[in-house]
């Protein structure tokens, strides 16, 4: 998990009473990820418990299990038509195929850490791509943190609670019924930390696994690779917790009103739809950071499980029967190639099959979104210029897409 664009996360805004519902995957939890699960008083694999169905939506309010949301696309002037209508259901973000446009599969989409909280700004262009291909995607935003066990946990129960209200209820606001629903192929894909959250909870979990895996960029370094001076971090946090959370930049994250977010995103180059649902996701985003910081003074010095007992574990345990690894040509901290060697016997030995493609791009590229650029009454080299680089962004993206889309094609009978 890189510090650039990966961390996990854990918040006290999640919604307390985690079930951790592991069916017969329960024995396969490792000794060392038997751990005490913050906040939620079960230990992981060992109790069950009744699911909340009342959720904290990411407006931060007490919701129903589905909530109509904004539009999502963010793509910027003269493309409103191809913009999808997103819902949030317990906690994740659904995004239906177009309206009329029979569903393929479902897929379980994970973001990198800290920016897979807000899949509706950093991951938009990407998921709504393999939604206008047929896909009905479900995002689970997780909280950060050094405990992937907890992590792992937190993103398998979100998405089978959403998936279950799905099925049950269907998407009234995308004309799909439960019926169209109830039989579709279930993947997943997941970016950077939420690739290993992807492999970890494949690993875990023998119920309700997928029938395939997309894995982008996979990264788990050790703390003191993926932060640098790590060790030496403790005592500094120490003294900056309190200076954090007295901030006027923390402060605002909880009190600024909305065209204060918009203001501050705007000059960021973002696009940001009008809604308190995404406006509220800004400061839940803001709200990672001093829990993260929180772990560090308490002395964790190494994430867990460590890099080297998950691939033990991987080895024995991975239960998806198909996976692509997906890498980037560009890219220092990517760890595909390690993985590979890790899951191909286990794959191997339960009938799967295990394919690597390395496609244009860097570690970022899955976030890449459709720059706000409009047109002026005439058209100058700056506009030329600016669809040039727009172009060239995108394609990576696209290519992405597509490579995911037609993977995952030879799986969905």
């Amino acid at each position: 998990m890189e510090m650039a664009t990966c961390f996990s996360s854990t918040s006290s805004s999640s919604s307390s009473g985690l079930a951790t519902k592991l069916g017969s995957g329960c024995d396969n939890i490792p000794h060392h990820a038997q751990t005490q699960i913050n906040g939620y008083g079960s230990l992981l694999g060992c109790r069950r418990r009744s699911r909340l169905r009342a959720v904290v939506v990411a407006g931060g309010s007490a919701s129903s299990s589905t909530k109509k949301t904004a539009v999502n696309g963010y793509v910027g002037p003269g493309s409103s038509a191809d913009r999808l209508i997103s819902t949030w259901s317990d906690s994740c973000l659904v995004v239906p195929p177009p309206t009329g446009k029979k569903p393929r599969a479902i897929i379980k989409f994970l973001g990198g850490a800290f920016i897979g909280a807000v899949p509706e700004l950093t991951y938009s262009y990407l998921t709504e791509l393999l939604a206008k291909d047929g896909f009905l995607v479900i995002s689970v935003p997780y909280n950060v943190t050094f405990d992937h066990v907890q992590a792992a946990a937190q993103v398998y129960e979100r998405f089978n609670a959403c998936l279950d209200t799905i099925l049950a209820s269907g998407l009234p606001n995308a004309n799909l019924s439960p019926a169209q629903l109830a039989q579709l192929p279930v993947f997943s894909v997941g970016h950077s930390n939420g690739a290993l959250l992807q492999v970890l909870a494949g690993s875990y979990f023998s119920d309700k696994v997928p029938k395939a895996n997309a894995i982008i960029a996979y990264n788990n370094r050790p703390a003191t690779e993926a932060v640098p001076y790590f060790e030496q971090l403790g005592p500094l946090v120490n003294q900056m917790v309190p200076i954090v959370e007295a901030s006027p930049v923390s402060s605002m994250a909880r009190t600024a009103s909305g065209d204060a977010w918009k203001a501050l995103v705007d000059a960021a180059g973002a696009m940001l739809p009008d809604n308190q649902e995404t406006l509220s996701s800004l400061t839940k985003f803001v709200d990672q950071l001093p829990s993260v910081l929180n772990e560090v003074t308490q002395g964790i010095s190494e994430f867990k499980p460590t890099p080297s007992e998950n691939r033990v574990f991987f080895k024995s345990s991975y239960n998806v029967k198909h996976t692509l690894l997906v890498k980037f040509n560009f890219d220092a901290i990517d760890e595909t190639d390690t993985l590979e060697e890790t899951l191909k016997p286990r794959v191997e030995s339960i009938g799967g099959t295990l394919e690597k493609v390395e496609i244009s791009g860097n570690h970022i590229t899955p976030c890449i979104q459709e720059p706000k650029w409009q047109v002026g009454n005439v058209y100058t080299p700056a506009d030329a210029i600016a669809q040039s680089l727009k172009t060239l962004s995108l394609n990576d993206v696209r290519v992405l897409s597509r490579t995911i889309s037609d993977w995952f094609r030879g799986f969905e009978d």
